[in-house]
């Protein structure tokens, strides 16, 4: 461990404890900067113009067929996490899995703000469950097996769509290596029953589930990921990493999906 610090530092400046002072201080009001902005952004965002979802959905799950309505589970708002999970696949994108990792924590907290969070895939409803057994989960998962579900909003591709060479993923037209995308939805229902679409962001913006990346954010190596080749490459299932960590790890296989710009 040793060794692998001192890798770290060598080119790195080391200063008194008030030039350090100083350089925090010059970083801060860059961070308070950052989250008014944030802050902002965030006011836009709920000002955003909503749209009726007119479709009518009918997932499976495990307690029989629902639609987008009855996923609410009686709240008003609704935080879907667009999990990329196939037919035909054996196990779900390790991504979204280090995405959905976070799932149940941020759950208990959710539900006291009236958000309801569900994950939705395509593959049938028992490779779900068995997956999900699997990986200790208690979050609602569901199955929109059949359904434009995935499609519609945007993270599901034809393959008339691939065979063309760029499909239309996070508000633009762009190459993407798979049909299946990550993302996040999110509904609100009113007292009538009516479901109205409000939000969508896809790609990096995924990232915002990743609570565990906000940690790395905070270290002297940060992410440690080759941001212009495979970023998750590191990434396994949480049953999968090796019973303790590196000092210093190595390049890895590609991740099934990468974090897109």
């Amino acid at each position: 461990m040793n060794i692998a610090i001192a890798e770290m530092n060598v080119d790195h400046p080391v200063v008194s404890r008030d030039q350090w002072l100083t350089a925090r201080r010059t970083l801060l009001a860059r961070e308070k900067e950052l989250t008014r902005l944030q802050d902002q952004i965030a006011r836009e965002r709920r000002a955003l113009p909503w749209v009726r979802v007119e479709k009518d959905y009918v997932f499976e799950t495990p307690e029989g067929p629902r639609n987008l309505a009855d996923l609410f589970e009686g709240r008003s708002q609704l935080l879907v996490q667009h999990f990329m999970f196939a037919p035909g696949w054996e196990q779900g994108c390790k991504s979204c899995s280090y995405m959905a990792d976070h799932n149940d924590g941020a759950n208990l907290h959710l539900v006291q703000r009236d958000v309801t969070l569900v994950a939705v895939s395509r593959a049938p409803l028992a490779d779900i469950e068995r997956f999900r057994q699997r990986m200790g989960w208690r979050f609602k998962w569901v199955s929109s097996h059949g359904t434009d579900f995935n499609h519609d909003f945007g993270v599901n591709f034809t393959q008339d769509e691939m065979s063309r060479g760029k499909v239309d993923y996070n508000y633009a037209r762009q190459p993407f290596p798979h049909e299946e995308a990550p993302g996040i939805s999110i509904f609100c229902r009113d007292e009538a029953g009516q479901v109205f679409h409000t939000y969508s962001r896809y790609g990096r913006g995924v990232e915002v589930m990743m609570h565990t990346y906000n940690l790395l954010d905070l270290t002297p190596k940060g992410r440690d990921e080759d941001e212009m080749d495979y970023p998750m490459a590191w990434v396994r299932h949480h049953d999968r990493y090796a019973p303790e960590a590196p000092a210093s790890a190595s390049p890895m296989a590609a991740a099934c999906c990468a974090s897109q710009a």
